[in-house]
């Protein structure tokens, strides 16, 4: 018995060593096979790398073209050489009163108006007709508040004159006085132009063409009126105190000038 389990595992041993040099016979084989088959050059290039195009061409947009306004129209066409310019240095020129609820005086180169509470006064430049012009008068309030108002009276005369009134509140309007009997043609309008209250200082202009009348405060355009009642007349000036408080303001350098310039025929 011990003679064949020797014999038995001397058999097996034999096997498994002709199977291990059998395996190791055939992976031999396979790398050489390997080797010759799928040979690497040291020498190979590499494939390309794909450029990156950061900025790739595009389609050229087509300008838009921009439409432009039209030019703002001059508003104060026709303006000729100057008619008349008067310093304030003669007091028979305006009208000059005096009394305990107002008063009118030039001193120091200005006309300057007065008036107690609720009271009108007006004063109007002599020996002066006017039908087509441009005026420019300087208003200075030293005494006003709310809707106490000043201004220039045009096409006047005792009894009748259009007005454009400047209000102490900021605001601007156009009336129409004939015989006491007031017409609003324009309503109030707020204004940057007009000092808010006293004191203050701005230039009035008034640019007159037929029934067409043009108000500017401080050379800038404010508004514009029509009307065919008073066809000419003289300049004046005026203050109101609307208040329970008087209004006092000076009027100075005026400077009047022709206007060639027709009117277009409005088209029907």
């Amino acid at each position: 018995m011990k003679c064949c389990n020797e014999m038995t595992v001397t058999f097996k041993r034999i096997f498994l060593s002709t199977l291990l040099a059998g395996w190791l016979s055939a992976c031999t084989g396979m790398e050489a096979w390997l080797a010759t088959s799928t040979p690497v050059s040291p020498t190979e290039t590499p494939l390309p790398t794909a450029t990156i195009n950061w900025f790739p061409p595009s389609a050229t947009p087509t300008l838009q073209t921009l439409s432009t306004k039209a030019p703002t129209p001059e508003m104060r066409p026709g303006l000729g050489d100057e008619t008349l310019t008067d310093d304030f240095s003669d007091p028979f020129l305006w009208d000059i009163a005096a009394s305990d609820l107002a008063s009118s005086d030039i001193a120091d180169n200005r006309l300057t108006l007065s008036v107690q509470s609720q009271v009108f006064m007006l004063s109007l430049r002599q020996n002066l007709i006017l039908n087509d012009f441009y005026a420019e008068i300087t208003a200075q309030p030293s005494l006003c508040r709310g809707d106490d108002n000043y201004g220039v009276l045009v096409r006047a005369s005792s009894a009748s004159f259009y007005r454009f009134a400047l209000a102490c509140n900021g605001t601007v309007r156009a009336e129409r006085v004939s015989n006491s009997v007031r017409l609003v043609l324009q309503p109030p309008l707020p204004s940057g132009d007009v000092p808010p209250g006293a004191p203050g200082s701005v230039r009035i202009g008034v640019w007159a063409v037929g029934r067409e009348m043009r108000l500017f405060l401080n050379g800038r355009f404010q508004f514009s009126i029509s009307d065919p009642s008073f066809p000419f007349g003289s300049l004046g000036v005026f203050v109101r105190s609307t208040g329970d408080t008087p209004a006092v303001v000076s009027f100075s350098d005026l400077v009047v000038q022709e206007v060639n310039y027709v009117l277009p025929t409005a088209t029907p």
